[in-house]
């Protein structure tokens, strides 16, 4: 898991508890800079300060108002501390390690020694979580993919989790948008039996399309990004001898992974280029910059994140939206 302070190297850590200890201390530099003592009685003269009639008093700021303001100074430093908020938890009261691919390590806080943590909280309520619903997972990951598509409670269940974790960037209908593909349809580029959607939420993805600017010249990229929009049965504006040159150079360059027809192959994530599904645009500008510079989508893996049986569970909501 990653922490904020990957991000972070020591300098800024250490401005960072600087700057916050300082903004501290010039508060309590002002406030008592500024105090004036008590008064045995209050007085009705006035600093002369006036505005829209309003009058301001000479009198101290009273007792409860000043003890209040200290109290809430008093509390900041202290919820630093033992948050922690300054310098990785120094003073010893925490501590941080980045074994573990930088897993937050606090052990004291775990145990609830000094407080809430906003780790800790999620910590917590994930056991509670796992202890509540843990078996009902490992039943539903007991039955094939096909199965549990069909159990209404179970698919409502990966569709929650799909909501929490992917509609981000398939949408919350998971029907995709640019650069992402649309789940709900029959067209899958690293194929769409349950086993391969399962496959590849488990591990991710990397799209690997790689850039033939360098290798092409420029009527080449030209030809033969209208070559492939005629596979789709595009309108396309070039000529027949031109068309001819872009199939050369697909069937060169392209076809190993496309497939010679250019059907696509989805042991490769290869998509099919002959119908109308297209990923980052049909337009004859958009299909000579895909040719020119490459795509390199990645789809995260999820076991580690939601383990293999959620990963079962949301695998059966994806694949029922194009099984209905």
């Amino acid at each position: 898991m990653i922490e904020i302070n990957q991000y972070l190297s020591d300098f800024w850590e250490g401005w960072i508890a600087v700057l916050t200890l300082t903004c501290l201390g010039l508060i309590m530099f002002v406030l008592f800079a500024t105090r004036r003592k008590h008064r045995s009685s209050l007085t009705e003269e006035t600093t002369g300060h006036a505005y829209d009639g309003i009058e301001e008093y000479d009198n101290p700021l009273p007792s409860w108002w000043f003890n209040l303001f200290i109290a809430t100074i008093v509390f900041a430093a202290l919820y630093l501390i033992l948050y922690p908020g300054l310098w990785k938890g120094a003073w010893g009261l925490v501590t941080y390690s980045k074994e573990d691919g930088f897993e937050f390590r606090s052990d004291r806080l775990e145990e609830g020694d000094y407080g809430w943590t906003a780790r800790g909280q999620l910590k917590r309520e994930e056991a509670k979580a796992d202890a509540q619903y843990g078996k009902l997972f490992e039943d539903y990951a007991k039955l094939p993919i096909e199965e549990v598509a069909k159990i209404p409670k179970a698919v409502a269940t990966g569709q929650r989790i799909f909501a929490s974790n992917c509609a981000i960037c398939h949408g919350s209908d998971a029907k995709g948008a640019y650069g992402y593909p649309n789940l709900t349809d029959n067209d899958w580029i690293h194929g769409g039996n349950p086993e391969q959607i399962k496959t590849t939420i488990l591990g991710g993805k990397n799209g690997l399309m790689p850039a033939w600017g360098a290798l092409l010249t420029p009527d080449q990229i030209k030809h033969t990004a209208s070559y492939v929009r005629s596979l789709a049965s595009l309108n396309v504006s070039a000529s027949s001898e031109e068309l001819a040159q872009g199939e050369k150079t697909f069937q060169a360059q392209c076809a190993v992974c496309h497939g010679n027809d250019g059907k696509g192959k989805a042991e490769v994530g290869a998509p099919n280029l002959t119908d109308d599904v297209w990923l980052y645009g049909s337009r004859q500008i958009q299909v000579e910059y895909t040719l020119r510079n490459g795509r390199n989508g990645v789809m995260p893996a999820w076991e580690k994140i939601l383990g293999p049986d959620k990963v079962h569970v949301v695998s059966a909501y994806i694949y029922s939206l194009s099984h209905k």
